[in-house]
């Protein structure tokens, strides 16, 4: 078997502080290991590497001039041509996560993300290129807000990064050096410890993450939230399916995101689009609704429920 290959991506927009990092990881002798390096440019900013200072040996830097050569063939190419055993990739701010993982040779394996963005124009991408923040900060470990100022408020930006995901570690770093981790708590707006978790209306998105997230801790506890049903051919006699229509980023994104309840008789009348609140017990088993191991809740109760004044669930 071909040995794997370590990738470590660094996400950001241009100019948002990606090539300094990784300049600097190459200039700490630390870091020498013995691996060839690939370097995988995908963008060109006006920082420039600068190979003299590099402490890291044998290590090659590889540019790709459009999406269109990121290709499975490609990159294959470049990892043979320089036998690399790791490959640290500078993404382009503009392409997609996915354009990647589809062209990733099958021995290349992600070790680590991290996302880097300028303080300074980061709220105003997130306000006109949503879809682009959230891509790069989905999947990443760690968030690093460059040149931060005194007078910017964390808590705008912490918002911003907790609405996608609970995960990463958030870093602000100072013009000038210093750098802070995050430190605002960020409790779950409903009690996971609580005889029956009740989950309020406008608190759907969240739950539906974290369970995604901690399934762990969910196994074998109470929960009682509102949903819209669906039944059909695909859905186990005896079962419904009971979730909410959720926006992650934007209008193009919104899905059906629900949760298999088994109700035996209680599923009896029940139709597509009936609004209905369950009670009942979660479990980790496989249903064929999830063709795989999934959240199974075990309904105790099933009772007719009001349209909520928000149909569409966020994170907001």
């Amino acid at each position: 078997m071909a040995e794997e290959i370590s990738v470590y991506m660094f996400l950001g927009f241009l100019e948002s502080g990606k090539t300094k990092f990784i300049q600097e990881t190459l200039e700490d002798a630390r870091m020498e290991s013995g691996e060839k390096t690939m370097v995988l440019v995908c963008e060109e900013g006006e920082e420039e590497y600068d190979p003299h200072l590099f402490k890291v040996k044998n290590v090659a830097i590889e540019y790709l001039e459009s999406e269109a050569d990121l290709t499975q063939e490609n990159l294959t190419a470049l990892a043979q041509k320089h036998q690399c055993d790791r490959v640290l990739v500078e993404y382009n701010g503009t392409w997609l996560l996915q354009a990647f993982f589809d062209a990733m040779p099958e021995d290349w394996v992600i070790n680590q993300m991290m996302t880097f963005f300028d303080s300074a124009t980061f709220l105003n991408y997130n306000r006109n290129m949503r879809q682009l923040v959230y891509d790069k900060i989905q999947l990443t470990q760690m968030v690093v807000f460059n040149r931060f100022k005194g007078e910017y408020e964390k808590n705008e930006f912490h918002k911003v990064v907790r609405a996608i995901s609970r995960r990463p570690d958030i870093v602000y770093e100072y013009i000038g050096g210093k750098a802070e981790f995050d430190d605002i708590e960020d409790p779950l707006p409903f009690d996971v410890n609580a005889p029956v978790i009740e989950i309020e209306d406008k608190d759907y998105a969240l739950f539906y993450r974290d369970i995604s997230e901690k399934m762990q801790e969910y196994i074998g506890k109470t929960v009682r939230f509102k949903g819209l049903a669906a039944v059909n051919k695909k859905v186990p006699a005896g079962y419904i399916v009971l979730g909410r229509y959720i926006m992650t980023c934007c209008e193009a994104d919104i899905a059906y995101d629900g949760f298999a309840v088994r109700c035996g008789k209680l599923a009896e009348g029940v139709k597509t689009r009936d609004w209905l609140y369950v009670t009942g017990k979660i479990m980790y088993e496989y249903n064929s609704v999830y063709r795989s191991k999934g959240p199974v809740i075990l309904a105790e109760k099933l009772e007719p429920a009001e349209k909520p004044e928000q149909e569409v669930a966020t994170f907001y």
